[in-house]
Formats: C-alpha cells, sequence, structure tokens
C-alpha cells in the first residue's frame, strides 16, 4: 500500500507566497517522476510542474519563473514552492508520483488527495 499525503494549501493573497509539500509513504521500492497537477472549478487538471528522479524538470508555461518544484529522494517528498501567486493559481492542488511498489517490476501512477489553494484579489 501506498500514500501521498499532501500538506500547505491555504488562502492568501495576490502577490504572496506558498510552500506546498507532498510525502510519500508505504511500500515503496523506488519513486521515478514526481510532480504537482492542479484543477480549477470547471475545468479540466492540468500538470503544474513535474520533476524527475534525476532532477530533471518542467514547468507549465504560465508558472515559469514563479513557482519553484523540488524533491529530496531520501524522504520521498516533493515540495512546490508558488511566489506571486495570482488569482487564476487557484484550484485544488494534487500531488502525483511514478512509484514501483516493493515486490513489483513496474512503475504505478499513485495521487494525493488535493490540497486547496486559494488566491485573493
Amino acid at each position: 500500500q501506498v500514500h501521498l499525503v499532501e500538506s500547505g494549501g491555504g488562502l492568501v493573497q495576490a502577490g504572496g507566497s506558498l510552500r506546498l509539500s507532498c510525502a510519500a509513504s508505504g511500500s515503496i521500492f523506488s519513486i521515478n517522476t514526481m510532480g504537482w497537477y492542479r484543477q480549477a472549478p470547471g475545468k479540466q487538471r492540468e500538470l503544474v510542474a513535474r520533476i524527475g528522479s534525476g532532477g530533471d524538470i518542467y514547468y507549465e508555461v504560465s508558472v515559469k519563473g514563479r513557482f519553484t518544484i523540488s524533491r529530496d529522494n531520501a524522504k520521498n517528498t516533493v515540495d512546490l514552492q508558488m511566489n506571486s501567486l495570482k488569482p487564476e493559481d487557484t484550484a485544488v492542488y494534487y500531488c502525483k508520483a511514478k512509484i514501483s511498489s516493493i515486490g513489483l517490476t513496474w512503475y504505478q501512477d499513485f495521487w494525493g488527495q488535493g490540497t486547496q489553494v486559494t488566491v485573493s484579489s
């Protein structure tokens, strides 16, 4: 059994900052890509940022220069530092990780429960 738990969401004014954290736990053998997605009301879930096991990083164009993704492979965690937040960043943010569980030879996608980020104007 593998679990992803997010923390760090909340309400912030435009221009402010928040830091999201996600910790993976359970029967983990190996973690490949870790990332953050978001879903605003009435919209599809979209990729915000992801980081590979080797440190390769991708950012969605609207967050480049404002958000920073990082991971700690020893702790099985991934963080998202969000600066210069805008009202359009308001969404539920989800952590996702490609994890190979102990005893298995393939990777599966696991999701966190989501954390609300609200940016007021």
